[in-house]
């Protein structure tokens, strides 16, 4: 991991790792994306199959995952695993509940009445990512937000391993979060099922879910066509310590972001010079046993990050510009630091909350915008399922009131018949 204490050089480096999914291979990626999102418009059941066993090693019959396997994966789960999975479902479900937004309805000056009303997608994929590891967790992230906003149908999407099967403890999680229908096909294949519809797969009005490059290409492709959450990029944390944070806390806690992927970045901005010349043979003495130990160090190597401010409100001004994934707040005071805070996916306060409490059952979403997209955007929640629509009553008192104002309005713009069918109403009244 590189240190810098230079702040106009740790800027640059923070801008260089927020652009690190950025490159030529994308140009190559975007035309195969495309190529796989239109044979599957074309051919329907027939491309997933054909690119299920190019990609995945299967032949994926069949696709579906009917709801009785799911159950069968259920029963089967151990029952340690079961009981934490159903302490996470119902904090997750708690807290989005909170979230559900509220019908508006107002009487205007002259009686006449405006509303907004809330009303879910019909139907909505989810995309759970394979791979390198499995994510039960991003089953009910994904899902739980979904049945809260009251979606009809929900397909999920997950790739499954060369024997053509998927993760126990994530079909375990699709169960007991009522997912009646699972279809095991993954990459840019299953974000274009979902988008256009197949033969097995219903289109669907929303596709949420994190994924490869691939996958985030497909998504972006499709946008337009239905709704998606974010286009996600590798994970991230970015952690804020000063003398009081505890070194081994610290490695821990950037080990956790690193061992995601080789892509994952993970950045310490400190004003405990001691802490960042101690932190790398920390790392080291944690990655000796450590089971995913290429992929962190690959991560640390090419996107991990030591920076020494003077100051805390330096390091919240870094911070923000790098606008993290995840923020760690490991300092005397954390919780007065948040109002420093503006761009984060989600904050974490305090030594006794490591990253990893939000991953799996703190309760808020841990779909998290990535890449610097936290300046302007938000975590995955209920309101990710549904749209609004607004609500206009005017009577014949309101419009009168208005006529002139909206007449002035429509003339300004060149527009005849916007003011024509105004006055034609007061006249013929």
């Amino acid at each position: 991991m590189r240190c810098i204490r230079d702040l106009s050089k740790a800027l640059r480096e923070l801008e260089r790792i927020s652009n690190r999914t950025t490159s030529e291979n994308q140009l190559i990626a975007v035309k195969t994306v495309e190529e796989i999102i239109d044979e599957v418009r074309t051919n329907g059941d027939k491309a997933l199959i054909k690119f299920t066993k190019k990609f995945d090693g299967f032949e994926p019959i069949p696709l579906t995952i009917e709801k009785d396997e799911l159950e069968e994966a259920w029963i089967n789960t151990p029952t340690e695993i079961q009981a934490a999975l159903k302490v996470a479902h119902a904090r997750i479900t708690n807290f989005h509940k909170q979230q559900l937004p509220k019908d508006l309805a107002l009487e205007g000056i002259h009686g006449e009445k405006l509303g907004r009303r809330w009303k879910p997608v019909e139907k909505a994929g989810i995309y759970i990512p394979g791979g390198r590891a499995s994510y039960p967790s991003t089953v009910l992230m994904n899902a739980i937000p979904a049945k809260v906003a009251g979606v009809d149908q929900l397909i999920m999407t997950s790739p499954a391993g060369k024997d053509g099967q998927i993760n126990q403890t994530v079909l375990a999680a699709a169960f007991i979060s009522n997912i009646k229908k699972v279809i095991r096909i993954g990459g840019a294949q299953a974000i274009g099922a979902l988008a256009y519809g197949t033969e097995s797969i219903p289109k669907v009005d929303v596709i949420t879910g994190p994924g490869n490059l691939y996958v985030t290409l497909a998504k972006k492709s499709v946008y337009g066509k239905v709704g998606i959450d974010s286009l996600a990029g590798p994970s991230e944390i970015l952690i804020i310590a000063d003398q009081t944070a505890k070194l081994t806390h610290v490695a821990a806690d950037l080990l956790a972001q690193a061992e995601h992927d080789p892509l994952a970045a993970a950045i310490l901005i400190t004003t405990n010079e001691d802490l960042a010349i101690k932190l790398p043979k920390e790392l080291n003495r944690q990655l000796e046993k450590h089971p995913r130990a290429e992929i962190c160090k690959e991560s640390l190597n090419n996107w991990g990050l030591i920076i020494i401010c003077s100051y805390l409100s330096d390091c919240c001004k870094l911070s923000d510009q790098f606008a993290p994934e995840h923020l760690e707040l490991l300092t005397e005071n954390p919780s007065s630091l948040t109002k420093d805070i503006n761009n984060a996916g989600a904050i974490f306060i305090g030594p006794w909350t490591p990253e990893a409490v939000g991953d799996y059952l703190a309760g808020p979403n841990h779909t998290l915008p990535t890449c610097g997209t936290a300046r302007f955007s938000s975590a995955l929640c209920v309101e990710t399922f549904l749209k609004n629509t607004s609500l206009i009553e005017f009577n014949e008192k309101s419009l009168r009131a208005t006529s002139r104002e909206i007449e002035l309005l429509a003339k300004s713009e060149g527009l005849y018949s916007h003011s024509e069918s105004v006055k034609i109403r007061i006249s013929e009244s």
